[in-house]
């Protein structure tokens, strides 16, 4: 009987060094690093919709968004991710280059292999980031739209979006169509 590898633990220091030398995108949870695997068609269209949207949307304000590159980081959780799209009004984040850290709507497009985590162990850590205020899970699949905000008693609430439906931010102040969010999907 073989012995399972060994886990080399990384502080965030060794994590940060080591990924800025690599081709691929790696997360970072308690010290371990998980790659991150290529996207679908329609995971990279809908991301691509939704940080456009964004984009128009928040022209001329003091929010900027970003997408898939761009690592958060949870300090409280001791984790880093690379969420699809975010929006950041902080004008901290607005001066660093590799990772933020004040994100105010964060939006995960989900895939079968990442739908359970991100609805979970992801969400959980998101939310001990005292900035955001919505959490944004889209399954370009199922065409279904699930939008979870902060309400003032500190509480998250799930806002369900059927089809047709107008996806209203509040965290942005804006609202995206349903055949914007969609193009190209089908």
């Amino acid at each position: 009987m073989s012995l399972p590898a060994e886990v080399k633990i990384l502080s965030t220091e060794e994590y940060l060094r080591w990924e800025a030398s690599q081709p691929g995108k790696h997360e970072y949870v308690t010290g371990e690093v998980f790659a991150m695997g290529g996207a679908s068609r329609r995971h990279v269209t809908v991301s691509g919709n939704l940080l456009a949207a964004l984009d128009d949307a928040l022209s001329g304000s003091s929010c900027r968004v970003y997408m898939a590159d761009m690592k958060i980081e949870v300090v409280t959780k001791n984790r880093f991710f690379y969420p699809d799209v975010f929006v950041t009004c902080h004008p901290d984040d607005h001066r660093e280059e590799l990772v933020m850290h004040h994100p105010v709507l964060v939006a995960e497009v989900l895939s079968p292999s990442t739908a359970a985590y991100d609805r979970g162990d992801k969400f959980i850590a998101y939310r001990s980031l005292p900035s955001l205020k919505e959490y944004l899970l889209i399954d370009p699949d199922q065409q279904q739209v699930e939008l979870f905000r902060k309400g003032s008693d500190g509480l998250w609430v799930l806002h369900d979006f059927a089809p047709g439906e107008t996806v209203q931010l509040a965290s942005v102040e804006t609202a995206i169509s349903w055949g914007r969010l969609y193009r190209n999907v089908d």
